[in-house]
């Protein structure tokens, strides 16, 4: 009897699991050379506008897919496409393994990738696997914070609001379940009346109820954009939103990483400048699709790619850690190991690290997450309004992402490399990064001091020259004969004084005693003033 009962068994998951997901990739774009020739008809002005003012230009991977190519697949029989990426230039389809494997018979098609690896048998491997979201998605200014200050005044935060830099002027896109109550409920109605909130899409049921599905989405919202005095201001309360439901409530499916990339694609178009994803993925609804931790190396799964692809663009991705560290799993999940992405894990008001939030390197050895912030009791508005406390490493990251809104208003003439890296080096424990923490707690305003250096540079080497650069332990600074000596300041990532003194021309300065690391000077005489950046090996 046992046996006929796991024979059962087997036969129903097997019947379950008949229909394959897989990646379908394209050989090429028809129509680049016109789309090339004609951007607008791609990109929205504000995104041609991002991507100007970071020297990025255009390429192949901006053009649309070939709706034709599209059509002819999905007049297959047995095969439905679901989702399709100019990016990666794929279709996510399901179907019969036959059905699709029969895709490759088309002229235009250069590889098939089912997200069972099993069923793989070229050397294209796991190239882009897909994980599982959390479906245990845990639940000159002065503001009056309430108890949603610590989360921010922790990464001072308030020091940027207190300068007037709020977020205004910078987009956010927010990837999730639904936001439900966003439309209704007191804590958001100053989006409302400012015009903030742009719009969005539900990729999952292919309209535009974004105010339905789910409620993760509203906790997330409210921590970067809700506005409840003495209670909760959120770390971007100026700041423009975009909302789009990427993650399913009913199953979990490497579609949603399909969907995500689908999302990221319109949110550049429309000129997006953060996008945050409080979703990971590592397991599925079938199990031969679960990921496991050699594939969170930034290269193999489908929305990791995805997400270094929206980095190209000029976007920043800020993304969820993911609450695993108390079970087996214990590491990163995807698109958290995505390479150039901000990676953020959780600590709790005290600044130490919280049990739950998922720990790196990344399986390529890089750190990850790169920084924490506050993720245990973080102050959040629910779908009715009431406002309370939730953990998760789904809140530490918006917090974070409305912060990075901010502090890229306040240098807007800084790319995104700089802008995350000026993050990364602001960060308590940068010269002594661990799993746990990565570079620990970022102060945002110590960025934006050092920013400004960076952003103020003045280039005139033929009056100043400092060298070498990157050093060991000596400098040389060498200057024209017409003003005697000038006074040094060096800073370290922090902001913080590290060396300050007057010197004269051609003196080598012994900086032997400094780690490692990114360092910010000064350099001024009677009639010129040099700031700039030194990096010791």
């Amino acid at each position: 009897m046992r046996k006929s009962i796991l024979f059962f068994f087997l036969i129903s998951i097997s019947f379950c699991f008949s229909q394959e997901d897989a990646w379908v990739y394209f050989s090429n774009k028809p129509d680049a050379v016109y789309y090339l020739s004609n951007p607008l008809e791609m990109l929205s002005q504000r995104a041609l506008d991002r991507r100007s003012a970071q020297s990025i230009a255009l390429d192949n991977l901006d053009v649309p897919i070939h709706q034709p190519y599209v059509t002819q697949v999905a007049s297959n029989n047995g095969v439905t496409v679901l989702a399709q990426s100019k990016w990666l230039n794929a279709v996510h389809v399901r179907g019969s393994q036959q059905a699709i494997q029969f895709l490759d018979t088309i002229s235009f098609v250069t590889q098939i990738q089912f997200a069972n690896a099993e069923l793989n048998t070229n050397a294209f491997g796991r190239f882009q696997q897909i994980a599982s979201v959390e479906k245990n998605l845990e639940t000159q200014v002065t503001y009056q914070y309430g108890n949603s200050a610590n989360q921010v005044t922790m990464m001072n935060g308030h020091l940027l609001h207190q300068n007037d830099f709020t977020g205004t002027g910078k987009i956010i896109a927010v990837m999730d379940n639904g936001f439900t109550g966003v439309n209704t409920t007191a804590p958001f109605q100053r989006l409302f009346d400012n015009n903030l909130l742009l719009g969005g899409y539900n990729f999952v049921l292919r309209n535009d109820a974004i105010y339905s599905g789910g409620s993760h989405g509203t906790l997330v919202l409210s921590t970067m954009g809700a506005f409840v005095e003495n209670q909760l201001i959120g770390s971007a309360p100026d700041s423009q939103y975009y909302l789009f439901v990427t993650e399913s409530n009913t199953y979990e499916n490497p579609l949603e990483e399909s969907i995500w990339v689908e999302a990221a694609e319109l949110a550049d178009s429309l000129g997006v400048d953060i996008i945050n994803t409080s979703l990971g993925y590592s397991t599925f609804d079938n199990p031969a699709y679960n990921y496991n931790y050699d594939a969170m190396n930034g290269t193999t799964t489908f929305i990791a790619r995805g997400a270094a692809i929206a980095f190209t663009r000029g976007m920043i991705c800020v993304t969820s850690a993911g609450n695993s560290g108390n079970s087996a799993w214990q590491y990163i999940t995807t698109p958290g190991d995505a390479l150039n992405t901000l990676t953020v894990g959780a600590v709790n008001s005290e600044g130490n690290y919280a049990s739950f939030s998922s720990i790196g390197p990344s399986a390529d050895n890089r750190i990850k997450p790169d920084v924490v912030a506050q993720g245990v009791g973080a102050i959040v508005a629910s779908s009715t309004g009431t406002i309370g406390g939730a953990n998760g490493t789904s809140f530490s990251s918006p917090i974070t992402a409305g912060l990075v809104a901010c502090l890229w208003q306040s240098l807007p003439n800084l790319t995104n490399a700089e802008i995350l890296q000026l993050i990364r080096e602001s960060a308590s424990i940068y010269t002594t990064p661990t799993a746990q923490l990565g570079y620990g707690i970022p102060n945002f305003y110590a960025a934006y001091q050092n920013g400004l250096l960076l952003s103020t540079e003045t280039i005139s080497s033929n009056v100043f020259t400092i060298y070498p650069n990157p050093f060991e332990n000596e400098i040389t600074i060498a200057f024209s004969n017409e003003f005697e000596s000038g006074n040094f300041i060096l800073y370290n990532a922090t902001g913080r004084v590290v060396q300050q003194q007057t010197i004269q021309a051609n003196q080598i300065l012994s900086l032997s005693q400094l780690q490692s690391g990114l360092y910010f000077y000064s350099f001024q005489t009677p009639s010129e003033h040099r700031k700039g950046k030194l990096i010791k090996k």
